[in-house]
């Protein structure tokens, strides 16, 4: 299981806004989103194990997301060549934000610094918000095991 990082949101704050492009070069806000629950995933990069695991799960739970209502993204700084690739080999329902200069990141507090064989680095760290219909958050996780991890998100979105 992943380390848990100080976050400044908590649930009950209202969920940053935001502007991105996702994988089909189009741009999404979070205007686009209100009234719906949104899914809003953080991951450090495509085609890598962990998150490979992580997407795969999403997409293995999409169905029965969509049928709560819900809105899937996932939020790595890849390009959205790097997310298409991603997107086509996985077979991903949902769109993923390239967010290449990390403002969706920062806004949410899931970029910051990494640690990884000793060597020291700014990144974005694992971690998903669960946005109410009020554009409110309703829960973080801050500690994501990547293979059951859709499966629990998709519990608390049918707890809302």
């Amino acid at each position: 299981m992943a380390k848990s990082i100080a976050l400044s949101l908590r649930p009950g704050d209202p969920a940053p806004p935001f502007s991105a492009v996702v994988t089909d070069a189009s741009h999404i806000t979070s205007k686009d989103l209100l009234g719906k629950p949104v899914v809003i995933y953080f991951y450090p990069r495509d085609d890598t194990p962990g998150c490979t695991k992580e997407a795969c799960g999403f997409r293995d739970q999409y169905e029965a997301i969509q049928k709560a209502g819900a809105v899937v993204l996932g939020v790595s700084a890849d390009t959205v060549k790097s997310h298409v690739k991603f997107t086509n080999k996985h077979q991903l329902p949902f769109p993923l934000v390239a967010d290449t200069e990390a403002v969706v990141a920062n806004a949410f507090g899931a970029w910051g610094e990494k640690v990884f064989m000793g060597r020291k680095y700014q990144g974005i760290h694992r971690v998903t918000f669960l946005i109410g219909r009020d554009g409110r958050i309703a829960r973080i996780w801050d500690s994501v095991k990547p293979e059951t991890h859709a499966e629990e998100v998709l519990e608390a979105l049918k707890a809302l």
